[in-house]
Formats: C-alpha cells, structure tokens, sequence
C-alpha cells in the first residue's frame, strides 16, 4: 500500500527518550512522596500527556501534585538530555530514505520535541508538521491528535500510517482509522510490550525501521 503520510509519534520513535524521561518522573514522584520505580512510569505514563497524568498521580498521592512538578521534571530532562538523549536505531536511515511525507504528533510539548530534533540534525524533516497534545482537547488515547494531523496536512487517515511504541498512542491510532505499526525498538522496550501493543490493535510490530520499511513495501 502507498501511504499519503507517515506520523510518528516521538517519544520512543524518533527520540530513545522514555527511559530518560521515565527516570526523571520516578524520581521527582519519589522525592514527592510516592515511591516510583522506572517500570512503574513506563507502565503507567508513557505516551499521555502531563495533564491527563496529572490526575492519576494525585489519586496514587492522595493530595494535589506540587505545581512545579512539570516545569521541574522538564528542566531535568533537558539538563541531561545532551548526553543522555539519543535517536532511537535506524530513524535517521529511514526519514533520508524515505519519500513520503511526514510530521510528529506527540504527547509531548513542542520544547521538548524541539531539544531532540536539534540534537538529532532533523528540525528540517519536520519543519512545520510538529503536532503537540496542547492543539487538541482530549489527549491520546482518543484519536484527535492524529486526526488533528492528518486534516492539517490534508492527507486521508485511510491512507496513513503511524508509527508508534505505547499502548496510548496505538489505540489512538487504531481509533483514527489509520494504519498503526508498534515499533520497539526503543530502550524502554520490556518483555510483553510487543503483546500489549497487538492486544490494543496495532497492525504490525516491528522490533527495528528496518522492519518497518519491509512492511510498507509488502
């Protein structure tokens, strides 16, 4: 099939990032009170926004979360990130190899997002198809996001592929009408993952973008 548009999510697809951000929020979480380890972020956490979040650690806490808690948890992330962030393998190969268009819908902030593809040499690959969870209402898991996406760029969700690694993001996608991938080739990856994402309807796993590709070509 040709696809009209490829999404990638960013956390965990263009950017190895979830562990350095997992890390962070297992920290502050802890140093607020609720003990946290790293798989406990990246399995409750991952791929949602901080607002959507927010509310789920306060339930665990049993009282608000302080008010700096993000804008904290961002100046960490991005103290570190010059030498703890990293591409996820083979990203760059596939975006210089290939021709279809692209852009990032991402949970993530558009700072975040923009530190990454700095980093990475890729702000000229999506010069102006970044598509943060501040531009819809509902975050994912609901569709709008990519929905969001797809209608800016004019492109038909029947027609377009995404390119995910959390469980949010995949029902996001599937619910959209797209054609999802679960990609773990990220660090984050844990046993089982791959299974979570086909029983939230991904269409295909790939463990590298190098199996992406084999699958578009099919």
């Amino acid at each position: 099939m040709t696809y009209d548009l490829i999404i990638f999510d960013y956390d965990g697809v263009v950017a190895d990032s979830e562990v350095l951000n997992s890390t962070v929020m297992a920290e502050q979480l802890t140093a607020i009170g609720l003990p946290t380890r790293l798989d406990d972020v990246l399995a409750a956490y991952t791929g949602k926004r901080w607002r959507d979040n927010r509310p789920v650690v306060e339930a665990a806490l049993g009282g608000p979360c302080p008010d700096d808690f993000h804008t904290n948890w961002f100046a960490t992330c991005r103290a570190r990130a010059p030498h703890q962030l990293k591409p996820v393998p083979g990203v760059l190969s596939f975006l210089n190899t290939r021709s279809e268009r692209r852009c990032i819908a991402s949970s993530s902030g558009p700072d975040w997002i923009g530190i990454g593809l700095d980093l990475f040499g890729l702000t000229d690959h999506f010069d102006g198809s970044v598509f943060t969870g501040l531009a819809v209402e509902r975050g994912k898991p609901y569709p709008d996001l990519f929905l969001h996406a797809a209608h800016s760029l004019e492109a038909d969700p029947a027609r377009t592929l995404v390119i995910e690694d959390s469980e949010a993001g995949v029902t996001a996608g599937v619910a959209a009408g797209m054609t999802v991938v679960g990609l773990t080739a990220g660090g984050h990856i844990r046993d089982g993952h791959a299974e979570r994402l086909v029983a939230r309807g991904a269409h295909h796993i790939a463990d590298s973008y190098a199996a992406v590709g084999a699958f578009m070509a099919r």
